[in-house]
Parts: C-alpha cells; structure tokens; sequence
C-alpha cells in the first residue's frame, strides 16, 4: 500500500473517531490527511506520466 492511500486511510479514521468523540479539531485534521494523501496520489500519478512520457487521456 502507497505512502499516499495509507495517509488517506488514517485520515478517515481520524475524521471518523473525531465525529464519534464530538472532537472537531480532530475531524478537521482527518480530513486534512486525507486531501494531503489524495494530493500525493496525484502528484505521484503525474510524475510516472512524464516518466513514462504519457498524457492523461
């Protein structure tokens, strides 16, 4: 499992348990872990198109 899913998945959790707890420092810092692991997704996905020389289609 990706660095990038693995940053996704803990921010669910955290979002989940500080929704569960009434905590939304906690809810909002879960949701930030998830868009940093979605934007490290992309940017991954981005770097192997140039490496790769392909375009998205």
């Amino acid at each position: 499992m990706s660095s990038a899913r693995t940053k996704q998945i803990k921010g669910k959790l955290k979002e989940t348990l500080g929704r569960t707890m009434h905590d939304k420092s906690m809810q909002r810092h879960g949701r930030s872990d998830q868009l940093r692991g979605k934007a490290q997704e992309m940017a991954e996905k981005a770097a192997e198109r140039v490496r790769k020389g392909t375009t998205r289609h």
